[in-house]
């Protein structure tokens, strides 16, 4: 049988170059699409096909941030980080042999990251991002082709003495260290301390030159008490991000236009136990949530309320009453009591009934001039507003 050429040491350079610059590419993505989730109110991402599969799930939850920061730009530092190491594979001193088992100790290190996010799609997100998957694989052919390179260029040595080897190799050629590695920390540094917080939504304070009050029908609303330009009706459920997304931007766009625009608040839980159209257990707890809404604002409480309910993680498993009553001023063992108050349940299965005849299927949902729009408003029906 004839010999097999082995295959020279620019294609195994290069696939892990390509490798780690998909990896950059990936995590650039990713951190454009966390930003744009919490950011933009038409935004959904290609890969948002069914609650299995959604990137935007994904991002919305806890876990897509880590120590103060998106775990997709820890993920560029990472592989960025990485990428600076390539020159020194170059070096006419590394003979092909050095950088490479450090390499493959730190994508081992990504590998094992990789597995943990995996492990917490799966158990607490319930929810996949395909991109987030694109980049697991790169992780692990980043092992697979670091061991390669080992394989065919590396010294008979272990992991562990080649690792001291690679790192003593950097560190003795001083000028090129210092060139890529001291500007790189001290850009991560800027970047750590001046990263704005943009995934922490909040309303804006209820002002008193924002008027509220209760719609002849029993509704509450907040913005232009006469004749307003615009008279937004909101169906929302606590548990949905996207309606915290939207309600939050909604909020400050009254606040900036007090006497254009008016938006009436009305309950549609997509929990299981209260909403007929829900088949699967889904957003459990909401229903309870909206009761307590319901019940704050008989008490004149709906909007201190409504933004400590907006604010409860969606991960808690039971509802801190206690800490409502005290954000919200109201006594807790009455509002305990709510939850089983007939008139209050009848209350809320109105906006219920009513969200069902106009034929909502999903929150949020608007009504704005008879007309329904579901998941968000369009651009132009505010833009003479925002103008």
């Amino acid at each position: 049988m004839p010999d097999v050429k082995p295959l020279p040491f620019y294609i195994y350079f290069g696939t892990v170059a390509a490798l780690l610059l998909a990896g950059l590419f990936d995590s650039i993505y990713l951190s454009v699409h966390h930003y744009l989730v919490y950011t933009d109110i038409g935004y959904e991402s290609f890969c948002a096909i069914s609650r299995a599969i959604n990137c935007d799930t994904v991002s919305q939850s806890r876990y897509s941030v880590f120590l103060g920061m998106p775990v997709a730009i820890w993920a560029l530092f990472g592989y960025f980080f990485c990428i600076l190491f390539l020159p020194f594979a170059y070096h006419p001193d590394a003979c092909k042999k050095r950088i490479w088992k450090l390499l493959f100790m730190i994508s081992l290190i990504y590998s094992f990251i990789s597995i943990i996010l995996a492990v917490i799609s799966t158990i607490y997100i319930k929810s996949y991002c395909i991109i987030c998957i694109a980049s697991y694989g790169i992780n692990f052919l980043l092992v697979f082709y670091s061991w390669m390179t080992i394989r065919r260029f590396g010294e008979k040595e272990g992991i562990i003495a080649g690792f001291k080897k690679d790192f003593q190799f950097i560190a003795a050629k001083k000028k090129l260290f210092l060139s890529l590695f001291v500007p790189s920390l001290a850009i991560y540094i800027l970047i750590y301390i001046f990263f704005p917080v943009y995934w922490n939504l909040t309303p804006p304070p209820l002002s008193a030159n924002v008027p509220n009050g209760i719609t002849e029908d029993g509704h509450i609303w907040i913005g232009g008490k006469q004749n307003p330009e615009l008279v937004i009706t909101e169906f929302t459920d606590y548990l949905c991000f996207q309606c915290k997304k939207m309600h939050f931007f909604l909020r400050h766009l009254v606040e900036k236009n007090p006497g254009k625009i008016r938006l009436v608040h009305r309950h549609y839980p997509m929990d299981n136990n209260y909403n007929p159209i829900v088949k699967e257990p889904f957003h459990i707890g909401s229903g309870e949530m909206a009761i307590l809404s319901i019940y704050a604002g008989s008490k004149g409480k709906f909007w201190e309320m409504n933004d400590a309910l907006f604010g409860i993680n969606k991960k808690d498993k039971s509802i801190d009453i206690k800490e409502l009553a005290k954000k919200t001023g109201l006594d807790s063992k009455e509002l305990s009591s709510a939850i089983y108050n007939n008139n209050i349940r009848r209350a809320l299965w109105l906006d219920i009934k009513d969200g069902l005849k106009i034929g909502i299927t999903g929150t949020p949902s608007y009504v704005i001039n008879g007309k329904l729009y579901v998941g968000e408003i369009p651009a132009d029906v505010l833009k003479k507003i925002i103008d």
